[in-house]
């Protein structure tokens, strides 16, 4: 059994224990569910963007704890202050260490950035679960899910109003996951069967996805070279956590490598 494996059937119960604690009902009366939505695609397309989608993330399976003192709020409020474009929140807590009231908590403190729900998304509740937290948008992993799945859940994500990241790792998920359903498309560098990274991965890919959709290049991004680099193939979005989080100041770690995105640069 792969680490996703695990994942995913921690997730079905996770998902069942969430539905009898709070149901659906009571997640449309909660506030945060009628707030107007924000678009990361504006956000990241807009004149001037940074591309940065900033991850608040305590921990990974591969890598352990990356930051066992950061606070949510504080640290996305930094993100943003340091030109992140849209935030990026886990809420996976056994394998990430991330919770709903991490994300609750970023949303307070960043009213006018996007933020990303990061989960593993298996089931309609969790897409109505993000909406009640204060989302703007959803990631749908096409390695757990089936081509169906996505255009039913992006679909229904688009219902209450939230935006779409789908996310694959190869060409054979990029040609049968896509759906005109989605709004922006992620290649994630990272094997999430091995969690080894490779950044030849967006690059080989930039070119076949359609240009109606946002291209986000996700995972083992650490130098401003690389993302001009996957800029110049067409990429818009760049969704960075461990780099950041790994440092004793995820803010500041940021605005370093949005200075070198906005001046010269030199090989890595």
């Amino acid at each position: 059994m792969t680490i996703l494996d695990k994942i995913i059937a921690e997730k079905r119960l996770e998902v069942t224990r969430c539905e009898a604690e709070m149901p659906v009902t009571a997640l449309h009366a909660l506030p945060p569910f009628t707030r107007p939505v924000l678009s990361a695609r504006a956000a990241l397309t807009a004149a001037g963007s940074s591309g940065i989608i900033a991850e608040f993330k305590r921990r990974s399976p591969s890598k352990g704890v990356l930051n066992g003192t950061a606070e949510a709020g504080a640290t996305t409020a930094g993100y943003a202050a340091a030109g992140a474009a849209v935030l990026s929140v886990l809420t996976d807590e056994p394998f990430f260490g991330g919770t709903a009231d991490d994300l609750r908590a970023a949303r307070a403190a960043c009213p006018i950035t996007p933020i990303l729900r990061k989960d593993f998304i298996i089931s309609e509740y969790q897409i109505t679960e993000a909406r009640a937290m204060g989302a703007d948008l959803i990631l749908l992993i096409a390695s757990c899910l089936s081509p169906a799945e996505v255009v039913q859940f992006s679909a229904f994500a688009h219902s209450l109003e939230l935006e779409v990241l789908l996310e694959v790792h190869d060409e054979a998920e990029l040609r049968s996951h896509l759906a005109d359903t989605v709004d922006l498309v992620g290649v994630n560098n990272r094997n999430l069967a091995t969690f080894a990274t490779d950044v030849e991965t967006s690059a080989r890919l930039a070119g076949l996805i359609p240009r109606t959709f946002v291209r986000v290049a996700e995972s083992g991004l650490q130098h401003a070279s690389t993302i001009l680099a996957l800029r110049r193939a067409g990429y818009q979005g760049f969704l960075i956590g461990e780099t950041f989080m790994k440092t004793t100041d995820p803010a500041a770690a940021l605005a370093g490598l949005v200075a070198e995105l906005s001046g010269p640069v030199t090989a890595s």
